[in-house]
């Protein structure tokens, strides 16, 4: 059977500002891919993510993303757009004056969440599936650099996104840390979410299967020639990963401003 496309770039040229960062991109990615962006810093990684929320100008060419056309879409549209995509900062954007239950409480209440039942069984399912079940209660600088980062991902969870957009998720992580994340995402891909995660480690490219794209003198190409070690997958899921997310409404991502970075403006809600 064949898989849903959930993005097809055809000829897309792609601006940060008034400059043009990418140009003559040609992009398919289907569901239930892992697929990691490669390039130094400035080669448009953020950029081409930044363009599958409606963050970067794209300029000419064919975009569609999770069924929108990305040049003709309305500004109403594009919360919906967003509540089917989940992002993971580099530097967290947790709300500091507020424990990690009210954090991903605050996210649910501000898309349209009331059911106060709900809210606390949607924030235990996806705690329990980022192994932090038992931590709602902790304040963000009580957590380490990879607890917070899993509180990250479970906010990026709580739509039940298609998608989950990653921008150099262990940049301020230790590499056992890093790595402990890294596979976390592997296996959130493995129950069917699309994972595109940029970053300049090839260890995770390595030791974790999937499609390599790089960042060249504006363009993007294919990288066939790296090849990734055989990544035993458990018959039994661990932590809760698969525990299935209900189907709802959720976090409506906010806009970020620098290249450099996705995660460089204030908290998402």
């Amino acid at each position: 059977m064949k898989k849903k496309i959930l993005i097809k770039y055809k000829d897309v040229d792609i601006c940060y500002g008034d400059n043009l960062v990418l140009n003559n991109v040609q992009l398919e990615i289907a569901a239930g891919e892992f697929v990691y962006l490669l390039g130094k810093v400035g080669a448009g990684k953020s950029s081409l993510l930044k363009s599958f929320y409606h963050d970067s100008t794209i300029q000419d060419g064919v975009a569609k993303v999770l069924d929108y056309d990305m040049r003709s879409l309305k500004v109403s549209e594009i919360p919906f757009l967003r509540r089917k995509i989940g992002i993971v900062f580099q530097d967290f954007q947790l709300l500091t004056d507020r424990s990690v239950n009210e954090n991903l409480e605050f996210v649910l209440r501000a898309t349209g969440w009331k059911d106060k039942l709900a809210i606390t069984e949607q924030i235990e399912d996806v705690l329990s599936q980022v192994g932090m079940r038992y931590k709602g209660h902790k304040m963000p600088h009580q957590l380490s650099g990879g607890e917070q980062q899993r509180v990250v991902i479970a906010r990026a969870l709580l739509n039940s996104p298609e998608m989950i957009l990653a921008d150099e998720p262990t940049g301020n992580l230790d590499p056992e840390t890093g790595n402990e994340l890294v596979d976390l995402l592997y296996n959130i891909r493995l129950s069917g979410t699309t994972v595109i995660m940029a970053t300049h480690n090839l260890t995770w490219v390595e030791n974790y299967p999937g499609r390599v794209i790089r960042f060249e003198n504006e363009k993007l190409k294919e990288d066939f020639s790296i090849v990734s070690k055989p990544k035993e997958v458990q018959a039994e899921p661990k932590q809760d990963v698969f525990t299935e997310i209900q189907e709802v409404s959720g976090i409506l991502n906010s806009e970020s401003d620098s290249e450099p970075s996705i995660e460089s403006d204030t908290p998402t809600v």
